[in-house]
């Protein structure tokens, strides 16, 4: 009997067959053009499309569209160099409005601050030891303890009065 192959690697070879890998990796760019260019372009400046190869970026600004056409060569190289290869061959600025930055959750929202009491973690180890397979017991386990600290944070959670 075969081995169950895991969802992710089914997903990978389907995203290689129908050769959208590539598409696929190019807008990763959108929800990373803060960590590409840095905050005082990304606050300028925001990607909106890509076709054929080439990044199309809203500036706020005509200042800031000459001054983002100067640094197109190292933006391009930037932008490359987070895809791991060379998936983009030219930027092209228009100015447009720029979207304000959706902010961080604060802090006191994290998972990993939350804790849950000793009954749910019985209650989840009894259901893992029914699983004679280490890895999937583990994988369960992670799965409900986020779970109920996934639960546990919305009732804690207050929201604030702004």
């Amino acid at each position: 009997m075969n081995k169950p192959q895991s969802i992710r690697s089914i997903l990978e070879k389907t995203i290689k067959t129908l050769e959208i890998d590539a598409p696929l990796k190019t807008y990763s760019i959108m929800g990373a053009w803060k960590e590409i260019v840095g905050e005082p372009v990304a606050i300028h400046s925001q990607p909106y499309s890509i076709r054929n190869r080439i990044l199309f970026v809203e500036v706020s600004h005509p200042t800031w569209m000459q001054q983002l056409q100067f640094l197109k060569l190292t933006l391009l190289e930037k932008v490359n160099h987070f895809l791991g290869e060379s998936l983009i061959q030219d930027i092209r600025f228009k100015v447009g409005k720029i979207s304000p930055p959706i902010p961080s959750p604060p802090k006191t929202l994290s998972l990993e601050d939350e804790k849950i009491d000793r009954m749910t973690l019985n209650q989840i180890e009894s259901i893992v030891q029914a699983i004679d397979d280490e890895g999937i017991q583990r994988g369960l386990r992670e799965v409900l303890i986020k779970s109920a600290k996934c639960e546990q944070s919305r009732k804690n959670f207050k929201p604030s009065s702004e």
